[in-house]
């Protein structure tokens, strides 16, 4: 049993798929960093200066005038924290295009290599055209004949 868990975690899709959720990690934070430190500012600047990330309304409960999201949280009022859910959603978006890129530069590369001499597989022949029915039992009538059936 230990022999077949070594075989599973030495395959290559299992080393592939480590290797992707690693690298989907940091590829977050730099997400995370772009929207909250890049984006989110400009939208700001365009809404008058205010904070996306902690736009919320209270739904019910105490808040007092002004606070931040993560007071609100803590007060433990029902808020609608469309800030954060706007941020959710541009993060997405920017996580998508950029896959969207990735895939379309390798895609391209792909392309390239094959352009630049890879030799593109050639068409099977086409398999020799048989008898028609006509023909198979023309040859079998004749046959019979030969014997004498």
């Amino acid at each position: 049993m230990i022999n077949e868990f070594r075989t599973f975690i030495a395959k290559g899709n299992v080393m592939d798929l480590a290797v992707g959720i690693i690298i989907g990690a940091a590829f977050t934070a730099i997400v995370q960093s772009l929207v909250h430190d890049l984006i989110n500012p400009v939208i700001g600047l365009i809404l008058g200066g205010i904070d996306f990330t902690s736009m919320f309304i209270v739904l019910s409960g105490d808040v007092p005038p002004g606070s931040s999201l993560e007071a609100a949280r803590e007060s433990g009022a029902a808020i609608f924290a469309y800030g954060a859910f706007l941020t959710a959603v541009i993060n997405f978006l920017v996580i998508a295009w950029v896959v969207f890129l990735l895939v379309k530069a390798v895609n391209r590369i792909k392309d390239a290599a094959v352009d630049e001499g890879e030799p593109v597989p050639a068409a099977p022949p086409a398999a020799p055209k048989g008898p028609t029915q006509e023909e198979l039992l023309s040859d079998i009538r004749d046959l019979l004949k030969s014997r004498g059936v």
